[in-house]
């Protein structure tokens, strides 16, 4: 039996099958650590809170010294576009719990991150949410009650598995649907956990309601742009989402 692969930097969560290829050109499987460069892991959990602690979990147990969250979010300030990139100074829960990245890492991302000139959003709240927000109703409702600019499905989850083990962690997320679009409840039934087409599910939607072929090209269009936003981002970055790079200039006492 193959022994597990270890972590000796960061470990990142990322939901969906697309994110995970905006870090990586492996093939990657959920429920396993894919190794990046510089002693990374990549673990592609599945939405939702649950998924993401267990990825968290299993990341720090394999020695992870640092926890980071890479992928999709949605907008909740109306000025917030799709394609910009969001590196949130603080998270939250829909208890209203909070989060606060590592000051340090976070200032160091950014400025790498600036450095390839890519639009992004520097100050403001994420907020986790058990599940999607997918009107702009919902959207509007939640940033009126926690003052967000974003919202995804995972930050809390590992912000919280990282307070639990004392490790620094950081969020980078990037706007795929505007405070205004809608996802219409079918489609978004319509992909499995790691956000990939059930495709059989996805036929008899679009039987049952041919007006939702109208969404697919902007959804699509979308979600292109976030990807190619992502995966400069992590060039820019590096596969450690920049944790390798400050090491190098600032090594953390043990």
């Amino acid at each position: 039996m193959n022994e597990p692969t270890l972590v000796s930097s960061v470990g990142i969560v990322v939901a969906l099958a697309s994110e995970a290829r905006a870090l990586t050109t492996r093939k990657v499987h959920s429920g396993r650590i894919i190794p990046l460069a510089g002693g990374a892991g990549l673990w592609l959990s599945g939405m939702g809170p649950a998924a993401a602690r267990n990825a968290a979990q299993a990341l720090a147990n394999s020695g992870a010294t640092a926890l980071a969250v890479f992928g999709v979010a949605g907008a909740l300030d109306s000025g917030l576009r799709s394609g910009t990139l969001f590196c949130p100074e603080r998270i939250l829960d829909d208890n209203g719990q909070g989060y606060a990245p590592d000051p340090t890492w976070r200032l160091s991302l950014l400025q790498q991150l600036g450095a390839a000139t890519l639009p992004i959003l520097e100050t403001g709240k994420l907020l986790s949410m058990p599940m999607p927000l997918l009107t702009t109703a919902a959207k509007t409702a939640a940033r009126d009650r926690y003052a967000a600019a974003a919202v995804d499905m995972e930050s809390a989850a590992v912000a919280e598995i990282a307070r639990d083990h004392g490790l620094p962690f950081v969020v980078l997320r990037v706007i795929i649907d505007e405070l205004h679009d809608t996802v219409p409840a079918a489609l978004h039934a319509s992909v499995d956990a790691w956000g990939r087409p059930r495709l059989l599910r996805l036929m008899a939607s679009l039987g049952r309601h041919p007006s939702l072929l109208a969404h697919l090209p902007d959804l699509h269009k979308r979600m292109s742009q976030a990807l190619r936003t992502l995966r400069a981002a992590g060039e820019a970055a590096s596969p450690a989402l920049g944790w390798d790079k400050w090491l190098a200039v600032t090594p953390r006492s043990t």
